[in-house]
């Protein structure tokens, strides 16, 4: 039995643009995120928003911002949350992927989650362009591919 897909390849979209938001905390990481995503949106051609923010934990209320007040179709949320000695990691990584998955149930449109939450600087390194490929990448393509396949299911 051959097995369904919910969606297609990533072909070249019509113009779209994604705000790219990323965490300025353990930027050795997050710009290699950053540079992926960027690179990889800008193959297809979108029209890119950049906006750098503190830490991982303002970047939902970041996205929420530019989804009142800017016409975008989506998000890429970057960032590098490595665990330390006390629970503030586990706080930040519960509240920054609970607030990106509210804002695309509340505007309907889709955030890329590529926000790295890792137990050393080493598996983080790892994600962004290292062993596991760049996550922000990842991220990136993820958006683009929910964008049109949230198009087709709305029959736009």
């Amino acid at each position: 039995m051959k097995k369904k897909t919910a969606s297609k390849k990533i072909k070249k979209p019509a113009p779209l643009k994604i705000a790219v938001v990323t965490s300025r905390f353990n930027e050795a990481i997050t710009s290699k995120l950053e540079n992926a995503a960027i690179d990889f949106l800008e193959e297809l051609e979108c029209e890119i928003l950049s906006v750098s923010v503190p830490g991982a934990i303002e970047i939902p209320l970041t996205i929420q911002a530019l989804f009142d007040a800017e016409k975008i179709d989506g998000a890429v949320a970057l960032g590098a949350v490595i665990r330390g000695e006390t629970s503030h990691y586990d706080e930040v990584c519960r509240s920054v992927e609970r607030g990106c998955s509210n804002l695309m149930l509340q505007y309907k449109k889709p955030i890329g989650f590529g926000i790295l939450t890792t137990e050393n600087e080493a598996q983080a390194l790892a994600r962004a362009g290292g062993e596991h490929g760049n996550k922000g990448a990842d991220a990136a393509q993820v958006v683009v591919e929910m964008i049109g396949l949230l198009k087709e299911i709305r029959g736009k």
